[in-house]
C-alpha cells in the first residue's frame, strides 16, 4: 500500500443551496457544450481553413444547431446507456430512465444522438453534412475531457486492480488500489484526439476535404476506448464478454471501421474530383 496514492476527496457537488445542487457532472456537460459551441463557431470564422470556398456553414447555423446538439447527447446519452449498460433494470423499473441525476449515460449513445440531430439539422438548412460533422467532432473533445475528470471526481467507472505507483483506492470501490482510468480516457480521447484534429484543421487544413476530420475523429476515439478498456474495470452488470472483451470495446470497434470507411470514401471521392 506504500505506492498507493491517496484518492483526492473532492465533494461532487460542487455548489449547494437549499434543495438547489450543482454537481461537477452536470458542470461537465455545460461547459463542453458551451465550449464546443464557442470553438465550432471560431473554425467556421477562419477563411483561411477553408479555402477560396470558402466554409459551407455561418456561426449562426451554429448558434441554432448547439440546442439540437443538446437534446441529441442528452437524450442519445441516456437511451444509450439503458440500451447498451442496464437494460434489466430499466425494464424492471421504466420511469427510473428518466432520473438521470442519479447518473448513467453513454458516449457512443451521445454520438448517435449527435449524428442524428445533425443529420436532421444539415437536411433543413441545406448545410453539407459532412462539413457540419467535420466542425463538431473536434469540438467535443473538450467535453469529453471533461466528462472523464467528472466521472474521476464521482470515484465511478474506476479501473482494473494495479500495482503501479500512481494506482488509488477508489473509496466506492472494493479497498483494491486500481487504475485511475477515467484519466487515461480524460487524457486520450480529450487533450491528444483535440490535439491530432488540431493539427489537421489548422496545419493540413483538412477542412478542405468534407469527411476526413470526422473519419479520424471516429477513429481516433474508437481506438483511445479500446485502448482504455484494456486499463478499466467492466461495468459488473455486464462484466467481460468472449476473449475478454468489454462493451465498451464492442461499441467502439464500429467507430473504427465507420472511420476507416469513411476516409476511404474521402480519399477515393478527391481523387477523382483532383
Amino acid at each position: 500500500m506504500l505506492n498507493v496514492l491517496p484518492f483526492p476527496a473532492i465533494d461532487p457537488v460542487l455548489i449547494e443551496i437549499g434543495p438547489f445542487a450543482i454537481r461537477w457532472y452536470a458542470l461537465a456537460y455545460i461547459v463542453g457544450i458551451l465550449f464546443g459551441w464557442w470553438y465550432a463557431k471560431r473554425l467556421v470564422s477562419q477563411p483561411r481553413l477553408w479555402g477560396a470556398s470558402g466554409a459551407p456553414i455561418r456561426p449562426v447555423d451554429l448558434d441554432d444547431f448547439v440546442m439540437w446538439a443538446t437534446i441529441g447527447v442528452i437524450v442519445g446519452g441516456r437511451l444509450g446507456y439503458v440500451l447498451f449498460y442496464n437494460f434489466d433494470a430499466f425494464l424492471a423499473a421504466p420511469l427510473t430512465i428518466f432520473e438521470v441525476w442519479h447518473g448513467g449515460m453513454s458516449f457512443h449513445g451521445g454520438f448517435l444522438g449527435t449524428v442524428i440531430a445533425m443529420v436532421l439539422f444539415a437536411h433543413r438548412r441545406a448545410i453539407p453534412f459532412l462539413s457540419l460533422i467535420d466542425v463538431i467532432a473536434p469540438s467535443a473533445t473538450i467535453g469529453l475531457c471533461l466528462g472523464r475528470i467528472a466521472n474521476f471526481i464521482n470515484g465511478e467507472l474506476w479501473g482494473r486492480p494495479s500495482d503501479m505507483p500512481w494506482a488509488m483506492v477508489f473509496p466506492n470501490a472494493d479497498g483494491q488500489p486500481r487504475h485511475p482510468s477515467q484519466l487515461y480516457e480524460a487524457a486520450l480521447e480529450g487533450i491528444v484526439l483535440f490535439l491530432v484534429l488540431r493539427l489537421l484543421t489548422h496545419r493540413q487544413l483538412r477542412l478542405q476535404q468534407p469527411g476526413y476530420v470526422a473519419a479520424v475523429f471516429a477513429i481516433g476515439y474508437g481506438l483511445a476506448r479500446i485502448i482504455s478498456e484494456f486499463f478499466r474495470e467492466p461495468d459488473i452488470q455486464i462484466g467481460y464478454f468472449s476473449g475478454g472483451l468489454t462493451m465498451g470495446m464492442l461499441l467502439s470497434l464500429p467507430m473504427v471501421l465507420a472511420g476507416i470507411g469513411l476516409l476511404i470514401y474521402v480519399r477515393r471521392r478527391d481523387a477523382r474530383t483532383a
